[in-house]
């Protein structure tokens, strides 16, 4: 048994950082390789990771979508008792496993407001084995920051602490370089794994969700509004008014149900196989879903969510659309007669150029973590 690994990982709205992980860590585990995930957000009950253990951290969230506050997991503003009790929890967890290798989620690239306790689990790491090696593990696409001292505060930590950066996505597709400043400052640090994606080896084409229009809010709470608008677009549309339309409401608030040609229900462990099987697909833009719209080649319409100044989902759709990979709504177009045009629309895109978008990222990850461990 090799390792171990120790993951740091911190989701504040939706679950997506966390399964990321999950998968690489469970990958990992698999391969023989003792794995740790950290997780310092609200427990996500249908979480898979494997032979990788899971030590939940006391959570902390979003206050709001615009991410100014932070709150535990009974809604109270966070306060520095409850992040030192944090920051000893990870320091005590390093000692444990003398980790020889430390994944920081998110950070330097993100998760400011976590510094201190990543910089106190990575002091802790190297207290008990100075030769610890840290990567930082990084979606392809950085929310643009207000400033550009930001970027310089990124690479200074990066330089400064991170042996080696791995970013979830494919070069060619979307540079790292168009939303870091820095890239090319992060020299040999820097590579590529691809798309860490859910596909299934093989989806029969007949069962649920065959032919239907898939509207999906991903695992956040952002999705209301493009879930409202789908239920009432069906009237509106000239190519789908007649199929069935199933709606995946997350933690919406949207209620399950199902009435005539519609069926309302909470997120599905088979949401891969929905996709190969779906008509069309509508949904916001979030990592986790888009690559498994890549993985399925699915027809899409993707609305991405740009509430309170967000980037991240308008730039991975605005190259879905480059490649006419998805037909894209805006938010003035988010009602139920834009939602039926775009479905609409989406029935003539041609079939998906996606023959050098990896999506075989989380067992890359894991050979270059293996590769780490053995040699630094």
């Amino acid at each position: 048994m090799k390792g171990p690994v120790l993951f740091w990982v911190q989701h504040l709205l939706g679950s997506g950082h966390l399964k990321r992980v999950a998968r690489i860590a469970s990958v990992l585990a698999e391969n023989g390789t003792a794995s740790v995930i950290a997780s310092g957000g609200m427990p996500v009950a249908t979480l898979d990771t494997g032979k990788a253990r899971l030590v939940q951290l006391p959570p902390v969230r979003a206050g709001d979508e615009g991410f100014s506050t932070l709150v535990d997991g009974i809604g109270r503003r966070v306060d520095e008792a409850c992040l030192e009790e944090r920051r000893q929890r990870l320091e005590d967890l390093a000692r444990q496993l003398e980790a020889r290798l430390v994944v920081t989620e998110t950070w330097p690239f993100g998760r400011r407001k976590f510094t201190e306790e990543v910089l106190a689990l990575i002091d802790a790491a190297r207290r008990v084995r100075p030769d610890t090696v840290v990567v930082s593990s990084v979606r392809d696409i950085l929310q643009r920051p207000s400033g550009p001292e930001r970027h310089d505060a990124m690479r200074d930590l990066a330089l400064r602490h991170c042996h080696h950066v791995m970013v979830h996505g494919v070069e060619s597709f979307v540079p790292f370089g168009e939303t870091f400043l820095h890239a090319d400052a992060l020299s040999h640090r820097l590579v590529y794994t691809g798309y860490v994606a859910d596909v299934p080896p093989v989806v029969s084409d007949r069962g649920a969700g065959e032919g239907e229009i898939l509207v999906s809010a991903g695992g956040g709470a952002v999705g209301k509004e493009l879930l409202e608008a789908a239920m009432a677009a069906p009237p509106h549309s000239k190519r789908a008014c007649r199929r069935r339309w199933r709606l995946l409401v997350g933690d919406s608030g949207v209620a399950p149900c199902e009435h005539q040609d519609m069926v309302i229900e909470t997120n599905r462990p088979d949401f891969p196989e929905l996709l190969r099987r779906c008509a069309v697909s509508v949904s916001q833009g979030g990592y986790n879903t888009v690559a498994e719209l890549l993985g399925a080649r699915a027809r899409a319409v993707v609305a991405p969510w740009s509430g309170d100044g967000e980037t991240e989902q308008r730039e991975r759709a605005k190259h879905l659309q480059r490649r006419r990979l998805a037909v894209v709504l805006d938010d003035g177009a988010l009602t139920p007669r834009g939602i039926a045009r775009a479905v609409d629309e989406a029935f003539d895109l041609p079939p998906g150029d996606i023959d050098d978008i990896s999506l075989d990222g989380a067992c890359e990850s894991a050979r270059l973590v293996g590769g780490w461990l053995r040699h630094g």
